[in-house]
């Protein structure tokens, strides 16, 4: 099957809790074995309005009994930018939506020559099903969608060159000389009286110049 794994984007390694664990198994299995999980392929940025465009399909056609969930893989990221700390949600794979369905010649069909859907992804030869994403890969997919704390990015790297935007520093330069992504610090080597000084400060406190 086509690996569907964008390069240099590594699974969030996560600790589910008891609920957490319960819900992932929810999403993924299934007491009916033909419900099963497979990929479908869209112009990327499309992804969104594939996942309308299917949903409405899904209604409109009564299909509601063979395809049964539609996901568009996203992820949480903490960023920080003009001094602000926020929450982005990011497609993990741009150009590629889940749907979760019992694969008939009609549901195929439906899913198939939905209006922005290029193909599925997994199928043998032209004209051929598709096969199904393994459970470990659903929940591998699955866990960076929200079942967990959304991950700090972080923009800074030792050595940059920085900006004080807010606090008794304000309008300072200086070096990064270290970085404690846990407490979401940094510390920066600023010049001040001449003298090199270390001073602790929040990410929303500064920007890269």
């Amino acid at each position: 099957m086509e690996d569907i794994q964008t390069p240099g984007l590594a699974p969030a390694i996560v600790t589910e809790s008891p609920s957490e664990a319960a819900e992932l198994e929810e999403l993924v299995e299934s007491k009916d074995p033909d419900r099963k999980w497979y990929v479908v392929h869209t112009y990327s940025g499309y992804e969104n309005k594939v996942k309308a465009n299917l949903e409405r399909r899904i209604k409109s056609m009564n299909m509601g009994d063979f395809v049964y969930r539609v996901l568009v893989p996203t992820d949480k990221e903490v960023e920080f930018k003009e001094g602000k700390r926020r929450e982005v949600e990011k497609k993990v794979y741009p150009g590629y939506v889940l749907v979760e369905m019992k694969m008939t010649d009609q549901s195929w069909y439906v899913v198939r020559n939905t209006q922005g859907v290029t193909g599925f992804v997994g199928s043998p030869g032209s004209g051929e099903k598709p096969l199904p994403l393994a459970d470990k890969e659903v929940k591998t997919i699955l866990k960076q969608m929200g079942i967990e704390t959304p991950r700090l990015k972080v923009d800074f790297k030792k050595g940059d060159r920085v900006k004080v935007t807010s606090g008794p520093f304000f309008d300072f330069t200086g070096t990064v000389d270290e970085i404690d992504p846990q407490k979401e610090r940094l510390r920066a080597l600023i010049s001040i009286f001449g003298r090199e000084t270390p001073v602790e400060l929040e990410f929303y406190q500064v920007e890269k110049v």
